[in-house]
This record gives structure tokens, sequence and C-alpha cells, in this order.
């Protein structure tokens, strides 16, 4: 029952990580939000480091990317971009919360995708 849950939320990603590199490597893994390479640099065999940094990188590209194409849309996009913001900072917050509390969660929308591995 509970291996049905986990493919219906998404792959439990708390089930591939040591609890000694979770531990060890927290801290780095919520710093990896903001600045998503850092754990590439400080820990880079650490898996839940990667599993950060992966996630700071796809909401750097969020931001960056959302923010650049809003700019670019007249009025609408000028109006909308406040509101993006603050929901890419709400992310943002999401997963400082989730890597120093050493809990291993996707962010929402688009956590699932993994560009480093």
């Amino acid at each position: 029952m509970s291996e049905m849950n986990n493919n219906m939320m998404g792959r439990n990603a708390a089930e591939t990580f040591e609890p000694a590199d979770i531990e060890k490597n927290k801290t780095m893994a919520g710093l990896g939000i903001i600045i998503f390479f850092l754990p590439l640099i400080a820990c880079p065999e650490s898996k839940f480091g990667r599993f950060y940094a992966n996630q700071g990188l796809l909401l750097f590209i969020l931001g960056v990317g959302g923010s650049i194409i809003l700019s670019l849309i007249p009025f609408i996009g000028w109006f909308l971009l406040p509101f993006f913001s603050i929901a890419t900072l709400v992310l943002a917050i999401i997963g400082l919360i989730n890597g120093l509390g050493g809990k291993a969660k996707e962010l929402p929308l688009i956590g699932r995708f993994r560009l480093i591995k």
C-alpha cells in the first residue's frame, strides 16, 4: 500500500539518501536553494547536496526565465511580475526550510525535473 502511495505522490526522495549524508550536509543543502552550485563545490559526493543543488538550479532558471519573459510583455507582464517574484520567494523559503531541516522534499511544480544527477 505504501509503495502505491509513493508512486502516486511521486518518487519518495527521502528513501534514496543515507541518514548520515543528510545530517552531515543539510546546511549545504539548504544553502543550495539560494546558491545552487555551493553543494556541488562544498560536498560534491553528497547525493543529498546534489538533490538540493538541482532544486536550487531549477528555482534559479524559473526565476530568471520568468522575470525576463514577464518583463518583455507590456502591461500584463509588468503587472504579473511582482506576484511571480513573490511566488518564487515562497518556493525558495519552502526549499530552504526543507533543506535545513534535513527533509528531502521536491519543490512544488518544478521539483520533479532533474538537471543535476
